[in-house]
């Protein structure tokens, strides 16, 4: 059982895998000797992610704009020319807008759910066929869907798009979970509180103040996330199908 929990010498896609979240789990498993696709739309800071993490294994920077058919669909016929199984998929990239609810734009809501949600379903539809190579009845293919927190508790936040996108995002986990796991695709997700990323870069300011309303007493690090990620990807979760597990601190079990 020494080896429940290694990942070596699997093939992976992080998706928003240049700064935050992605980044730390990127970074996770490159050093876990993954072979780590990278995707954001920034070329130039996806490239600088890819080239810090190449100082520790194998790590290569596709740009794409995944929030179209378009673009996600160019993006998985690059990696399908690149490999021909997939262990792992990362669907993490997101985005989120705030506005009072009496001036909340349609577009703020539609770009946010095309890219948190729609793009979940129809780039894990375009990779269907690698992830179904790669699995195994022993060791399952791995889609880990990255849902927040907000999509669970109420955000006391105007992010009215991202909360019911991000609970979409666990349903949607529920439901691929139930349906990919005779296929041997394991579909479960994380739903991260408070990290430091682009998204909450607003709130860092208050960070000794959150901290203090976590039950753990700080924010999340690297560690957690990529521990999380390289968990529900390795052997040792091969039975955990369709679950959310909620990576917050405590925050969630005191709201």
């Amino acid at each position: 059982m020494k080896n429940l929990f290694s990942v070596q010498g699997k093939v992976a896609v992080v998706t928003g895998g240049s700064r935050g979240i992605g980044a730390m789990i990127a970074r996770g498993f490159v050093e876990n000797g993954v072979k780590t696709y990278i995707t954001a739309r920034n070329a130039d800071a996806l490239q600088a992610t890819a080239d810090e993490l190449r100082e520790h294994g194998e790590c290569i920077a596709i740009a794409s704009d995944l929030s179209t058919m378009e673009g996600l669909t160019a993006f998985a016929g690059e990696i399908a020319q690149r490999e021909q199984e997939l262990h792992i998929l990362i669907n993490n990239a997101g985005a989120t807008w705030g506005a009072n609810i009496d001036e909340f734009p349609e577009n703020g809501w539609d770009k946010v759910m095309d890219l948190n949600v729609k793009s979940i379903f129809f780039l894990t539809q375009k990779l269907l066929p690698l992830l179904r190579a790669a699995g195994t009845a022993e060791d399952p293919a791995r889609i880990v869907n990255i849902g927040s927190m907000n999509g669970t508790t109420h955000p006391h936040m105007n992010n009215y798009s991202y909360s019911a996108s991000k609970a979409a995002v666990h349903h949607l986990t529920r439901h691929l979970g139930g349906d990919l796991a005779a296929e041997n695709i394991n579909v479960n997700g994380i739903a991260p509180g408070f990290f430091p990323s682009k998204m909450t870069a607003h709130m860092l300011e208050h960070e000794a103040e959150m901290a203090k309303e976590i039950p753990r007493g700080r924010i999340g690090s690297p560690e957690d996330a990529a521990g999380t990620a390289l968990y529900l990807c390795s052997r040792a979760s091969s039975w955990v199908v369709g679950h959310t597990v909620a990576l917050d601190g405590g925050s969630v079990a005191i709201a």
